[in-house]
């Protein structure tokens, strides 16, 4: 196994307790750390099954299943010991006959099928707690489950505080692998959002307000017949990711598909991620005009980028754009669905909220703002009154109030 492990390692790993529930903050390590316990577990006693469940696939392939392959590829010990990966299942298969899985369930019936020696639920506030009862009810030795804490959900409600489920709480300061720079973005949290750094920096319950978008919907695909707008592009490199994201619309709504969400991209490496992703030299690419020499030297490689209309209020004018909308989220935009669920509005020294977004977790929503300003602006048109005959605009009997909604 991996020598590297942390305090976080050692609670899970000697729990006792049937079920343990890691509560945590951001970075602080509690899904590495399980899972490097689960390998553990599978290596120690042979024909071991394991599950880990998140609430779909994406979502897993963005998180959970990207910490077990480091874990595995970081591991020569591991690499002696598992037979095979097996991609297309997800499935960790040992020489001892154990293995990990990493699954999801659309609903409980369909949680229904298998039986299993540990459980492991990530992120578990994105499942109900009707699936976790068909799960765990079929898992015979335990229950790990993860989360951060955003709100109160089943596992507070049904589960801590029994006699039979042990809590963890932690955040990251009990990661130690973990560099400066990503701990003071945490805890700088708390100059724009109390309520965010309980949650992110502590590992504390708390409730998310103020939340900028609030309506807004999961779609499993981009239709056919949806027409592409544009895409937008958010550069980034070394500690913030490079966002790139493509919007269409359809009978007035707008679909969002994620392209990438990733840090130490060249503009050479963007360029060969963007046509992989399936972009052509034709696709118009909006791009942050904060950055002319880097839209320059994609101009340059071929692409068709031009830069965000920028100006005075131009965050809350695209906002507000975007709000006229009915917006449609691609099942795998599992990034940019997170930025959603925590992009948030400032607020005063009262707490009240003020027109002006917390500049953070908007890697992917600042591109879908460059859009909607270049691409869906209303123009202004003239006065409705001016274009009235004039018999109508001197006419005593309400008939223009009646016309612009005021009478």
């Amino acid at each position: 196994m991996h020598e590297r492990t942390s305090i976080l390692f050692k609670h899970n790993f000697e729990s006792t307790a049937p079920v343990v529930v890691n509560q945590g903050g951001s970075n602080s390590g509690k899904t590495y750390s399980i899972l490097q316990v689960l390998f553990c577990f599978a290596i120690a006693k042979p024909k071991q099954v394991i599950t880990v469940v998140g609430q779909d696939i994406p979502n897993l392939k963005a998180g959970a299943l990207r910490d077990a392959l480091d874990i595995y590829d970081a591991s020569p010990t591991l690499k002696l010991l598992i037979r095979n990966y097996n991609r297309t299942d997800r499935i960790f298969e040992f020489f001892n006959g154990s293995l990990i899985e990493f699954k999801s369930y659309s609903n409980a019936q369909d949680a229904k099928a298998g039986k299993r020696d540990y459980l492991f639920v990530n992120e578990a506030n994105g499942l109900t707690w009707e699936v976790y009862s068909e799960l765990a009810l079929r898992t015979r030795k335990r229950v790990y489950i993860d989360y951060n804490p955003n709100n109160g959900f089943w596992a507070h409600e049904r589960l801590i505080g029994k006699p039979d489920v042990q809590l963890l709480i932690s955040d990251h300061r009990h990661n130690p692998f973990i560099d400066e720079e990503t701990r003071r973005k945490v805890e700088s949290i708390k100059n724009e959002d109390p309520e965010l750094w309980k949650v992110y920096a502590r590992g504390l319950t708390g409730k998310i307000t103020g939340l900028v978008f609030t309506k807004w919907h999961i779609c499993e695909e981009i239709p056919a017949d949806a027409k592409l707008i544009a895409a937008g592009l958010d550069f980034g490199y070394s500690v913030d990711q490079a966002g790139c994201i493509t919007v269409y619309k359809q009978n007035g709504e707008l679909w969002v598909d994620e392209l990438l969400h990733e840090t130490g991209l060249t503009n050479t490496d963007l360029s060969a991620r963007l046509k992989a992703e399936g972009l052509t030299k034709n696709t118009e690419i909006i791009a942050d005009s904060a950055e002319p020499k880097s839209i320059e030297e994609l101009r340059r490689l071929g692409w068709f980028v031009t830069p965000a209309k920028k100006g005075a209020d131009s965050v809350s004018n695209s906002i507000d754009i975007l709000k006229r909308y009915t917006i449609n989220v691609t099942r795998r935009s599992v990034n940019l669905r997170k930025e959603l669920g925590k992009y948030t509005w400032r607020t005063d020294a009262a707490g009240k909220p003020i027109n002006q977004p917390i500049d953070q977790n908007n890697h992917l929503i600042d591109p879908l703002r460059y859009v909607a300003l270049n691409k869906l602006k209303i123009k202004a048109t003239k006065p409705l009154q001016s274009r009235l005959p004039a018999r109508a605009q001197n006419s005593q009997s309400g008939l223009f109030d009646e016309l612009i909604g005021t009478a």
